[in-house]
C-alpha cells in the first residue's frame, strides 16, 4: 500500500494502518454477520460508521476472500424506484463472473425489465439498470433478492443512511423490504444511519416491521486515551511528538467526534512541521471555519428568528441540559416556551442541533464555534 501523504484520514477509507481503534465494534460486527445475524449501526453523523463498514469489509476481504461484501449509501433517494436502482446498480452482476455470464445471469433474471449492462469507467465491473414502471417496483425489487439468493454465495449488503426509507411516499417499503431479507438465508445486511432517533424507532419499536431484525451495534466517541496513542505515533513518524496536552484540547473543542478530530489533525499535519501547541490547534479551527463562512451564513440566515435565537443561546452554552427551562428562556431573552419548543423540534428535523449525551448542542461543530464568533 502506497504511503499517504497525510495519515488523517478525512474522506474514503485508505486501509487499516489509518485506521483508528474500532476493534471492539470491527469484532462485533464480523462476529454478528458469521453467526448469520443482521447488524445495525446506530450512531450521529460523523462519528465513523462509512468508514467503520468499509474497515469491516477490508478485514473479511482478507480474512474470507470468498465472501462479497457490498456498499451502498441511499441519502440521496427519494422514492423506492430510485432506492432499486441503486440497489441493482450495486448488487446485480457483482456475483457472477466474467461479465458475459453476468450479463446473461441478468438478462435470465430481469427480463420483463429490460436491463442495461454498462461499465463502471473506475472499476471495469459490469453495472445495471432496470426500465421500471409503478406497478413493477415490488416485483422488481423481489427478483433482486432472488438473485441474491439464487447464488448461494455468502454475501454481505451493507445500506447506509437507511432511516431514509421512511421518508419514501411509499409507506410500506419497511415491511416490503424485511418481507425479502428474512428469506434470503445466504446474504445478511449491515444498516447504517445517522439519524440516531429515527433507526431506534425502526429497530427498537415492537410495532415496527424491523424490531429484533437485527443485532444493535451502538458507535460512540473513540477513547480519548487511544486516539492520543494512535495520532502521536503518526506525527512521531515524521520525528514529531504530539503533546497529550494538545491532544486533549483539540478532543475536548470538538467532543471527540471522528471527522472534526480528523480534520483538525489532518490540518495541523499539514501547517506544522515543528513543536505543536494550543495555538496551532486554534490556528486549524479558525481556517475551517474560515474556509465554510458562506455555508455557515446560508444555514443561518435560512433561520427563522426564533430559530436562530435560540441555536445562538445554544451554541454560546455549547450543551444546553434543558432548552424549555425557564432559566435558560430567561438568560438568553428567548420567546413564549411554546415558539421555543417549536424552534427546538424545527432545528432537531434539520439536524442543526442534536441531542447529545446529557443535553442539546449544535450538531456542526465548526458552525457552533462560527456562531459564537457571533456574539
Amino acid at each position: 500500500m502506497k504511503e499517504l501523504n497525510n495519515p488523517f484520514v478525512v474522506y474514503g477509507y485508505k486501509g487499516a494502518p489509518y485506521f483508528c481503534d474500532r476493534k471492539s465494534e470491527t469484532e462485533k460486527i464480523v462476529k454478528g454477520l458469521s453467526n448469520e445475524r443482521n447488524v445495525t449501526l446506530i450512531a450521529p453523523r460523523r462519528i465513523g460508521k462509512t468508514g467503520l463498514i468499509h474497515h469491516v469489509f477490508a478485514h473479511i476481504k482478507e480474512q474470507q476472500p470468498d465472501i462479497c461484501c457490498i456498499y451502498f449509501d441511499i441519502l440521496a433517494t427519494k422514492t423506492l424506484e430510485q432506492f432499486i436502482q441503486l440497489m441493482a446498480r450495486n448488487v446485480l452482476g457483482r456475483l457472477d463472473t466474467p461479465s458475459q455470464t453476468a450479463l446473461h445471469k441478468v438478462h435470465d433474471f430481469f427480463s420483463a425489465f429490460r436491463p442495461t449492462m454498462t461499465f463502471d469507467a473506475n472499476t471495469g465491473m459490469p453495472t445495471f439498470s432496470l426500465d421500471i414502471v409503478k406497478s413493477q417496483e415490488e416485483q422488481s425489487l423481489k427478483r433482486i433478492f432472488d438473485y441474491l439468493g439464487q447464488s448461494k454465495k455468502r454475501c454481505y449488503v451493507a445500506i447506509d443512511e437507511f432511516q431514509q426509507i421512511t421518508k419514501y411516499p411509499d409507506t410500506d417499503t419497511e415491511a416490503l423490504l424485511r418481507s425479502f431479507i428474512q428469506f434470503v438465508p445466504n446474504v445478511y445486511f449491515i444498516f447504517a444511519g445517522g439519524k440516531q432517533h429515527m433507526m431506534s424507532d425502526m429497530f427498537l419499536s415492537p410495532e415496527r416491521p424491523f424490531y429484533q431484525g437485527a443485532q444493535i451495534v451502538n458507535i460512540k466517541e473513540i477513547d480519548e486515551e487511544v486516539y492520543y496513542r494512535f495520532s502521536n505515533a503518526m506525527f512521531q513518524k515524521r520525528g514529531q511528538a504530539l503533546p497529550e496536552s494538545v491532544f486533549h484540547y483539540l478532543y475536548d473543542k470538538v467532543d471527540g467526534q471522528t471527522w472534526y478530530v480528523q480534520a483538525l489533525l489532518n490540518r495541523i499535519y499539514s501547517n506544522q512541521t515543528g513543536e505543536i501547541a494550543d495555538i496551532d490547534v486554534d490556528q486549524a479551527v479558525r481556517e475551517l471555519i474560515d474556509e465554510e463562512e458562506v455555508a455557515f451564513e446560508n444555514y443561518y440566515s435560512s433561520l427563522t428568528t426564533n430559530q436562530a435565537a435560540l441555536i445562538l443561546a445554544i451554541a454560546q452554552e455549547r450543551l444546553v441540559k434543558s432548552p424549555m427551562s425557564q432559566s435558560f428562556i430567561s438568560k438568553y431573552r428567548l420567546p413564549a416556551l411554546s415558539s421555543v419548543k417549536m424552534a427546538l423540534a424545527s432545528l432537531s428535523e434539520s439536524q442543526f442541533i442534536y441531542q447529545y449525551h446529557d443535553g442539546y448542542i449544535v450538531y456542526d461543530r465548526f458552525f457552533g464555534m462560527w456562531l459564537r464568533r457571533l456574539v
